[in-house]
């Protein structure tokens, strides 16, 4: 996959075959980066991948970056045919080989565990040494072909290690055999190579599976897409490929089938699960207007939508894109990692070399100095340490995505674990961001119902958003509404119209001051809801006084209009601070409305957690400030809407955008929230704080196995085989801890 755009670098991404340890991954970015027009490469041992950025200006970069990776002694990929071969994958897809390593391996151990229970009996040596050749040089192969790759380019793997130290015992089985003398059966170490390459196979085996389950976040939002659309033609609906569906046509969704791409419905009413893009788990409604999301599961009802978005640009395709580049992305602290990896296999083998000189000066003899080296060799393998951060980065960002967190890079989730301070704009965030009929309180005297009834009725034509919310409450009360007649919009003041035979003026207070209305024994409250940071209109109805007099006006409601919390915003506050973690509202309010509002929340201003009348422009100016604040630097996330929020998301530590998978949240965030759930922030802190933690466990394990096991089999007290089991097992063990992460819930 390849993206060019003017004066920005290009991408290219693909697969490669044939890696084993973080010594490969070292290895196949420094013949990457040394290809012409190469800027930077990134390896990724658990997806078996590479992501190459590269001057657009050098159109060859392709071919050569693949034929580096080749020279290299790797096997360069599509992803698309990689990934295919993936999916086609059963529970036991290339257990071939490990099965006829065992067969083969098992009547050469037999005999060492019937010693155990004293039975004292070997296999001939012809036989042990039938057993044990094709295990070494046919199931073998692979390491020998990798390791001498390595060893031409004078760089080391764990091919290179388990090549070295089983050829070591199986000559060493071949020169004491051949040496013996007539009639003595002399301990051979067939058993001992053959173990270690079974042992080898099984842990990459068992990776590989476990591997396939840490992708299959990617495989399941691939899977959302349908292969067919049912378009509306001339003729009707005409069956065809999505991809050749286009933006404006018109395509029909029955009951149960997925929405094919985005759009927006133009006939029909029904419930839609979009629990695998937003993680929301329960149908949303969708009616004429409502936006349709690619991938979701249409409900009981039969739609016809309006094609808006096709193919990389459908809110699913760029899912995947955030999902892959965050799997694909290097955490900051695998940078150390391939710093140690770069000297770990060099520093082994002279370890061997020290081991093996070491006993034979000492006068154990070259049979036990020889096998404790190949004890070293074998047990050092770094594969553990190549797939420690890999693969809980892939876990953590794949279980996040099921929940409707979005994670765009690795460093973005290795840096949300640190914050202390989390700063919310309010309008969209922590509140609905739609006005709201708050209050609505009647003159003394007057029916409070017939009067909502009426302004309701005057204002049911207009598009303004404190119209919007008088209808909504009115309909909300189940209000009848009247047919208005002669409503006219006043720029700037409000709107006058008839309904039920009366005659309405309903607007600002300035107008009502204009106009001569005396807000009589409501003139307190009104300035009491102006304090509170509400947004105060009244009703007034115009009264004939009579033919010479003309007309007055007199006032029959206030109406108080504001914005509300948004459910779950105050829980979400809560659990923050439970974590120990300081919450902040930035609004561009006055500051008796934000802090009216902030109490609401359950903020206390006066501890400085509000910061209001903060102009758009001016909120990155606000992160910078918490950031510095108390002379410390803190870790600040910024939540916002990822629209005009854009440069406070770029200012902070880690930007967090909630919304619905807009183009520019997703790119001014680190994380975006696929649903407006202030509680989602917390979960992305969470998933963060376990991910790097799985991290860091794995790195411990990694390196443990290493730091205990080389000094234990330099001083004897591992044999070959039993370095073989650990160094599985610490690749196995790596894995099945990184895959705990599939466990998390909100």
């Amino acid at each position: 996959m390849t993206t060019t755009a003017e004066n920005t670098p290009a991408t290219l991404d693909f697969g490669v075959g044939g890696m084993t340890c973080a010594s490969c991954v070292a290895r196949v970015e420094r013949a990457l980066r040394k290809v012409p027009g190469v800027q930077d490469a990134a390896v990724n041992l658990a997806t078996e991948s590479v992501h190459v950025t590269y001057d657009a200006t050098r159109p060859d970069v392709d071919a050569l970056a693949r034929r580096a990776v080749r020279n290299a002694g790797y096997e360069p990929r599509a992803l698309a045919a990689q990934e295919a071969e993936a999916d086609a994958a059963g529970p036991w897809a290339g257990f071939a080989p490990v099965a006829m390593g065992l067969l083969l391996s098992a009547p050469l151990v037999l005999p060492m565990l019937g010693d155990l229970f004293g039975l004292h009996w070997m296999l001939p040596a012809w036989a042990q040494f039938l057993l044990a050749t094709p295990v070494q040089f046919i199931l073998g192969a692979r390491f020998y072909k990798a390791g001498w790759h390595a060893a031409k380019a004078l760089t080391g793997n764990m091919d290179l290690l388990v090549a070295l130290g089983t050829s070591a015992g199986y000559g060493l089985s071949l020169w004491l055999w051949a040496t013996a003398h007539a009639g003595h059966a002399p301990h051979l170490y067939f058993e001992a190579s053959a173990v270690v390459i079974t042992l080898v196979l099984l842990g990459k085996w068992l990776e590989a599976r476990a591997k396939r389950q840490t992708t299959a976040a990617i495989r399941a939002l691939h899977a959302l897409r349908p292969d067919v659309a049912h378009l509306v033609g001339r003729d009707g609906e005409v069956d065809v490929p999505v991809s050749e569906v286009m933006a404006g046509d018109s395509l029909v969704v029955r009951p149960g089938e997925r929405i094919p791409v985005d759009g927006v419905v133009t006939q029909g009413h029904t419930q839609v699960d979009e629990s695998m893009l937003t993680g929301e788990p329960l149908p949303v409604a969708k009616e004429p207007g409502a936006q349709m999301t690619g991938g979701a599961i249409n409900g009981e009802g039969r739609i016809v939508m309006q094609v808006r978005a096709v193919g990389a640009e459908t809110v699913l395709a760029r899912i995947i894109r955030l999902v892959e580049d965050a799997q694909a992305a290097k955490a900051p602290i695998q940078r150390m990692v391939d710093k140690v990896a770069a000297v770990f296999v060099p520093a082994v083998l002279a370890i061997a070399l020290l081991t093996l000189l070491g006993w034979l000066w000492a006068g154990v003899g070259l049979e036990t100095a020889l096998i404790r080296a190949v004890a070293v060799l074998v047990i050092a393998c770094p594969c553990a340490l190549g797939l420690a951060t890999p693969a809980a980065i892939m876990a953590g960002t794949g279980v996040a995505a099921r929940h409707g967190i979005l994670i765009k890079d690795a460093q973005a989730l290795e840096t949300a674990h640190r914050v202390d301070t989390v700063a919310f704009d309010k309008t969209g965030t922590l509140t609905v961001g739609q006005p709201r009929l708050t209050a609505f309180q009647a003159v003394p005297g007057q029916d409070e119902a017939a009067l909502l009834a009426a302004v309701a009725s005057v204002q049911s034509g207009s598009e303004h958003p404190l119209a919007r919310a008088v209808v909504a409450a009115a309909h909300e009360r189940g209000l009848a509404l009247a047919a208005p007649e002669g409503v006219r919009a006043v720029p700037g003041r409000g709107t006058e119209g008839e309904a039920g035979g009366r005659s309405f003026l309903v607007g600002s207070l300035r107008w009502m001051e204009e106009l001569g209305v005396d807000l009589g024994p409501l003139q307190a409250q009104a300035a009491q809801w102006q304090r509170e940071g509400a947004t105060v209109s009244a009703l007034a109805e115009c009264v004939p006084e009579g033919p010479d007099v003309g007309t007055r006006y007199a006032l029959r409601a206030l109406l108080a209009f504001g914005d509300e919390p948004k459910p779950g915003a105050r829980e979400a506050l809560a659990l923050l601070r439970a974590r120990g973690v300081r919450c902040v509202m930035v609004s561009g309010d006055n500051r008796g409305a934000a802090e009216a509002m902030a109490r609401r929340l359950g903020l206390q201003p006066e501890a400085g957690e509000v910061m209001a009348e903060v102009l758009p422009g001016d909120k990155a100016v606000a992160v910078r400030q918490l950031q510095q604040q108390g002379g410390g630097a803190h870790t600040v996330a910024m939540v916002g809407d990822g629209v005009n929020d854009a440069p406070a998301l770029a200012a902070a530590d880690v930007g967090l955008a909630m919304g619905n998978g807009t183009d520019v949240a997703m790119h001014a965030a680190g994380i975006t929230l696929m649903r407006g759930d202030p509680r989602l922030v917390a979960a992305a802190l969470d998933i963060s704080h376990r991910t790097v933690a799985k991290i860091r466990q794995n790195l411990f394990w990694a390196f443990a196995y290493n730091v205990a096991g080389i000094p234990l089999a330099a001083l004897g007290y591992l044999n070959p085989m039993v370095a073989g089991a650990a160094m599985a097992l610490s690749s196995v063990s790596v894995m099945t801890n990184a895959l705990l992460l599939k466990r998390w819930r909100l």
